[in-house]
């Protein structure tokens, strides 16, 4: 078991790697996968717009997917309207992307579940052995524990300098026989 420090908006908690291969560790084609889906919906962007959720919607907008934010309270966050559930959001999307605590994490893979949303991805720091076990009971592609904006391209230097470190030590994700 190897230990990380994930940084998740203002909460910093260590994460220990606690996915097995059956548990969900993440492939090279769950990644392809959801990043092939255009349409998104996005839980974590805050109202104030200073949470990593914030920099995770406007990165994503701006390389070109259609990302709807998620928030309970909020009508609009960043100029982009919110749906304030899975339930009600406005349109068919292909996978949700969760920068939330783990808790929240695991209600929202049980309302991505009703919703019959395919893929989740839940970046690093919002994961949690339940929330991957959901995903894979329900039949749910999941993305565990990997930043989005080190794959999604075009890559910005900081997350290329950082997938390349990952590729040099081993820790992207690979393919799976």
């Amino acid at each position: 078991m190897k230990t990380r420090i994930c940084d998740n908006g203002a909460q910093r908690t260590d994460v220990t790697e606690r996915f097995s291969l059956e548990e969900g560790m993440t492939s090279r084609a769950a990644v392809e996968a959801f990043l092939a889906e255009r349409t998104l919906a996005l839980a974590g962007a805050s109202r104030s717009g200073k949470k990593f959720g914030n920099t995770v919607l406007r990165e994503l907008r701006g390389k070109g997917y259609d990302v709807i934010p998620v928030h309970p309270e909020a009508e609009a966050i960043d100029g982009v309207p919110c749906a304030p559930s899975l339930a009600q959001l406005p349109r068919h999307v292909g996978g949700l992307v969760l920068v939330v605590p783990p808790a929240q994490a695991e209600r929202l893979v049980v309302e991505a579940v009703a919703a019959g949303i395919p893929r989740v991805w839940m970046q690093q720091g919002a994961e949690s052995p339940e929330a991957v076990r959901r995903c894979r009971d329900a039949g749910i592609d999941a993305v565990a524990g990997e930043c989005i904006l080190m794959f999604a391209e075009p890559t910005g230097f900081f997350h290329r300098l950082h997938r390349g470190l990952w590729r040099l030590l081993g820790k992207l994700p690979a393919d799976r026989s």
